[in-house]
This record gives C-alpha cells, structure tokens and sequence, in this order.
C-alpha cells in the first residue's frame, strides 16, 4: 500500500515528505494507521548523524499513537480497531531478559531492530523498490507502519492520540527513571539537569514520589516558570550563579544537620558528558544515586575520579525509563486519563505532516516542549 511519510534520506538533510511503499503484515506482525506522533530529541540525535546506530534511508519517529487495522497470522493480543501505542523497547514476556524481572531491556528483537529491519530481517518499507530501513522498529514518521505484536501496548479507546503518543517516550521515560530505576522516596532531595521534554517528566515524576526538594537546572531562563508548573521547587541557571556548579548545589541541598550536602538523586536529561559528571558529583556522598537519561554522541566517553564512587554515589543509566511497554505503558495511560499526571501543556505545538521540519526547528531554538504531529 502507499502512505505518507517524512523520509530521512542523509544526516543533516531535512525530511523529505513523500509516497512510500508498505507491505502489509507477516505472522507475528501489525499494521498500524498512525494518528499522532511527538518529535523527540532522539529522532534529532540521529538525523543529525551523531548517532552511532543511525541508518540511512530511514523512516525515523518513535513517540506515536494510532489504530490497528490488520494482524498477521498468530497474534493474539490485539486486534483491528485496538488502540495502541508502538513501543521501541518490546516485551516479550519469553526472553532471558524479561524472565529475569531485573530489566525491561527485552533481546527478542534488538539484533535486527538495530539494523532497520523487522525480525524476518527484511523492511516493509520501500521507494520503487530500494529499501527504506525502519527506525526504533516504530517508524511513526508515517501515517501506517508495521510492528512486531509483542511491540505495541494496547491502550484506553478514549484517550486522545495527540496526548498519549507522548507516553511512547518522552512520559515513560521521565517518570519511569523516578519510579522504576532510582526508586525516589518520599521527601528526598532531587536535581535535575536539562528541562527539556524528559526533564519535565523527571519532575513529574519526583512529584509523584513525593520528593521535598526538587531543583532543575537549565541555561534557559524560560525553563523556569516550565518546572514550576510541574513540581519544580529551585530553579538553578548555571550561568547566572556565578560560581561553579556542582559546589553550589551541593551548598544548596544541605539541610538541617547535614553539612556535606548533596542530593539524594540526580538525573541527567542532557546527554551532554560534562553534565553527567557533575549530576553524579552533585549527588550525596555515601548513598547517592545519580540517573543518566540523555544519549551522549558517537564515541563520546563519561568519566570522574574513582573516589567520587568510592565514597558511596552509584552511578545508572535507564532505558525508556525501566518500563516493561505492554504492562506498564497502559497503566500510564490510565494515571493521563484520571489526571494523576498532566500532558496537555506539554504538546506546545500540533503540526501537520507538511510541517515537521518546522518542528525540528522549534526544538532547536527552544520554543517548544513537545510538538506533535497530526495526520
């Protein structure tokens, strides 16, 4: 079948909105119309070329929301009219991953979503017969994709498409890394660094948890009036402090009868290395943990003096937030639905696909939190 899509041809090149071929759904697999889509940082990070596993032709877009339309052969879980969320991190349910209950990170599928392709190890993607590889395995740059079943959450009829995308990453992830990877409890002291659209959810997140302090860092002094919307209790601008960064916040987060001062946990929405070191030394000596969210470069390195782990600061990455998708992503879902948490506000722009470029450039000079794409 033909549909639309914003095909990334190069890095560095803007999409190109055009016609491409789709084949319909092998067994295990599901068509999918897309009705809404976010742009994320991450879909930035790889059509810039900076990203090691980026390919190119590619359909890129993994924050998406949409409506079943045809199943292959053997799946069960969902059907025609579903609403559903497509999920970059898959659940299986069957892999030593997901059996072991340690990680969301399930292996059924990564080898041949990392190269663009769907398990069988071919795209349903094409332009006049020249492949067009799959991105994420959801490639929501498209108003139809096709997806492995055991990688689209099956999600409330009633929520709107043009919200809930936003759950496929940048919700999960921010409030998952509170949640399910740091294990926030209440009234612990927080930093985030970077208030960007993950970095607000790190606050929402640590809202929910109940943190006492929570304070956001941002060169962006329009960020601060955005994280007190959702939880924020101290704006930091690390250009306006005048002084160095990490002895300041350690200074700010003391309290009470502690004098070492530091924050209970820290999270780096950033991907920027020189943030992640210091979100992991503005962390509390002897039990901090320190959260890396952002994905840094092609082959930039993270690094700090042995002692700062040594003195007890543990340092930890997560992925989509630990969330297991199909369990987890409606649940979220439902807390969006009974106003447990906010997206709304967030969604700054709502562009048709003609427009996408435009969105990417929002991102970049900052005057967006999430624009979102409506087909």
């Amino acid at each position: 079948m033909d549909v639309r899509a914003a095909v990334a041809f190069e890095a560095a090149k803007p999409l190109e909105i055009t016609t491409v071929q789709l084949d319909g759904p092998k067994p295990g697999e599901v068509l999918v119309e897309i009705k809404a889509t976010g742009i994320c940082h991450t879909d930035d990070f790889t059509l810039s070329g900076a990203d090691p596993e980026g390919l190119f032709p590619a359909i890129l877009g993994h924050e998406g929301a949409g409506v079943v339309v045809d199943v292959g052969a053997g799946v069960t879980s969902v059907k025609r009219g579903d609403h559903v969320i497509p999920l970059y991190t898959p659940e299986c349910r069957e892999c030593p991953s997901c059996l072991s209950r340690k990680t969301n990170l399930c292996t059924a599928i990564r080898a041949t979503q990392g190269q663009g392709v769907m398990p069988d190890g071919t795209s349903r993607f094409s332009i006049g017969g020249d492949k067009i590889h799959h991105y994420m395995g959801c490639s929501t740059f498209a108003n139809f994709t096709v997806l492995p079943e055991i990688a689209v959450a099956k999600v409330d009829p009633n929520a709107p498409f043009d919200k809930i995308c936003y759950i496929g990453c940048g919700v999960t992830t921010g409030i998952g890394a509170v949640i399910n990877t740091a294990k926030v409890e209440a009234g612990s002291t927080a930093i985030v660094f970077g208030l960007g659209g993950i970095g607000l959810n790190v606050i929402q997140g640590l809202r929910l948890a109940s943190a006492d302090m929570i304070i956001g860092v941002d060169l962006n002094p329009t960020k601060k009036a955005w994280g007190e919307r959702f939880g924020m209790t101290h704006f930091v601008n690390p250009s306006e402090i005048g002084a160095e960064l990490v002895p300041y916040l350690v200074n700010l987060t003391k309290r009470g009868a502690d004098s070492i001062g530091g924050a209970d946990y820290t999270f780096d929405c950033t991907g920027n290395v020189k943030m992640m070191r210091q979100a992991l030394e503005a962390s509390h000596r002897g039990w901090g943990k320190s959260v890396v969210i952002g994905v840094a470069g092609a082959g930039q390195e993270v690094a700090t003096r042995p002692f700062q782990l040594v003195t007890g600061r543990t340092w930890m990455g997560t992925a989509f937030g630990g969330a297991r998708g199909r369990t987890d992503v409606p649940k979220i879902v439902e807390w969006y639905m009974a106003g447990k948490i906010e997206i709304d506000p967030m969604i700054t722009h709502r562009l048709p696909l003609a427009d996408i470029n435009r969105g990417f450039e929002l991102m970049h000079a900052g005057e967006s939190i999430r624009s979102v794409v409506v087909y």
